[in-house]
């Protein structure tokens, strides 16, 4: 018998940009069973071919230490992604960050309308963060950035894309995580407070 995917709540309208890719990205690694989707070389290899963003070659030359580097650099983002709650970075996430952010090249290009954008460059793991934080500067510049966000259930923790008009959704899914929340605020009301 098969074993489906954890259910993920689906992000309705679609992120701008480059901002599914930082989503799927976080939700490769689903913390309330401790299940991580590229947590070997093969399935990373297979998860970044599907999305573009190494080539073959770079794919091939993957290694144990690159699937450490982005578990680590992914959780960082998912540590970035509450901030956009009015959570605190934390200080371990904010390290990742830097140091992430120092090791790949990025260019600034100018596109066919004239435009200027930032270009990642380098090769491997190095393109593809250089890719995300790119992606999460130019979304930022665009004001699109604090809607991507992890869901405030901390047994669920699935990033999504903000599409609520004021921009303050703070569940991946209000039938699942916020109800769920909703009932522990209304069960503490009723108990009282704990000695």
């Amino acid at each position: 018998m098969e074993t489906d995917a954890p259910a993920q709540p689906a992000s309705k309208p679609e992120a701008p940009g480059d901002l599914p890719l930082v989503r799927e990205l976080v939700n490769t690694y689903d913390p309330s069973d401790n299940t991580d989707v590229i947590g070997a070389v093969a399935p990373l290899r297979a998860w970044l071919l599907e999305h573009g963003l190494l080539r073959p070659a770079e794919a091939e030359a993957l290694t144990e230490a690159d699937v450490g580097r982005v578990a680590r650099f992914r959780e960082a983002l998912r540590g970035l992604l509450r901030v956009n709650h009015g959570d605190q970075l934390d200080p371990g996430a904010a390290a990742v960050l830097a140091a992430e952010s120092e090791r790949p090249v990025l260019r600034v290009c100018i596109d066919d309308d004239g435009i200027p954008c930032l270009t990642p460059a380098g090769e491997g793991v190095d393109r593809v963060v250089a890719r995300l934080l790119a992606g999460i500067a130019h979304a930022e510049a665009e004001g699109t950035w604090r809607r991507l966000k992890v869901c405030a259930d901390d047994t669920c923790a699935f990033a999504f894309y903000d599409e609520s008009r004021n921009g303050s959704r703070a569940w991946c899914s209000m039938q699942t995580c916020g109800n769920r929340n909703k009932a522990r605020r209304y069960r503490r009301r009723a108990v009282g407070p704990a000695d």
